[in-house]
């Protein structure tokens, strides 16, 4: 029987192991990579070293099957940039609004699962291992961009609709977006049938399909989306930004996240 347990990468070896799961995804099975630009097939980028960036990874027995990226607020790097937070989704939006008395935000990234894992317990043990590390370190918000699974502005704007028909939109944090020059004019990774087009152009939005990431994000840890679709130029996908407090993340999931600890502690 397979073991399964998360743990914050504190070896060279782990963050190794969590750097090629991300390439795996990125570059093996979706394609969003190429080996000339990561000859090693890792997934770096420059805030993966930084002092308080934690990374977590999912072993299934020795193996790495599953990996997700927090970084926590860098002062270094606001002053660099000019930002608030210090965190990479600054660069791309004015989250100056965002935050208040008492709220600690972190940046949720790189969420990845190998592809013959993404049906076991290999998410669930992901998302208990963030919240544990996010309560022990005194975060109370995580703020991320979810992946729309398309480079189509059209289908990436309907997600957006569907996600706010579902009533999945924050009555609290709004951010500004813009059009995303960047996008191609002539996607090649659409989301939505013509068919499925045709049923939002008449406002029939229920029963529209909605990308597996916004939908993981809002329904087990109760994300809300706080702006419209955000172009990712290095992975050519929209993004759809939200912000999940962990006093929000519903009963239901704590309720397996202590089952999964209970497991664990039975196995040890």
């Amino acid at each position: 029987m397979t073991s399964m347990h998360c743990r914050v990468a504190t070896t060279q070896k782990e963050l190794d192991d969590a750097l090629r799961v991300r390439w795996a995804v990125f570059g093996g099975e979706l394609k969003l990579m190429t080996a000339k630009s990561s000859p090693s097939r890792r997934e770096v980028s420059c805030f993966d070293t930084l002092e308080t960036t934690v990374h977590l990874v999912v072993y299934a027995d020795r193996e790495p099957v599953a990996t997700l990226r927090m970084l926590m607020t860098n002062p270094e790097v606001a002053l660099a940039t000019g930002g608030r937070l210090g965190i990479e989704l600054e660069q791309r939006l004015d989250l100056s609004g965002i935050g208040g008395p008492g709220q600690v935000f972190a940046e949720t990234a790189r969420f990845c699962v190998l592809e013959r894992w993404r049906q076991s317990e290999a998410v669930a043990h992901l998302q208990a291992g963030i919240h544990a590390e996010s309560r022990r370190r005194g975060v109370t918000h995580w703020i991320a961009a979810a992946n729309l699974e398309t480079d189509s502005w059209e289908d990436a704007r309907l997600s957006a609709q569907v996600a706010a028909h579902r009533g999945w939109t924050s009555p609290r944090w709004r951010v500004r977006d813009s059009e995303p020059s960047d996008a191609p004019v002539f996607p090649s990774s659409p989301f939505y049938t013509p068919a499925e087009r045709e049923r939002a152009r008449w406002g029939r939005l229920d029963g529209l399909r909605m990308p597996r990431a916004p939908c993981l994000f809002a329904r087990k840890m109760g994300a809300r989306f706080i702006s419209g679709p955000l172009y990712d130029a290095s992975f050519g996908r929209f993004t759809l930004p939200l912000i999940a407090a962990l006093d929000d993340v519903p009963a239901s999931t704590l309720e397996r996240f202590r089952a999964l600890d209970g497991l664990l502690r039975r196995a040890g």
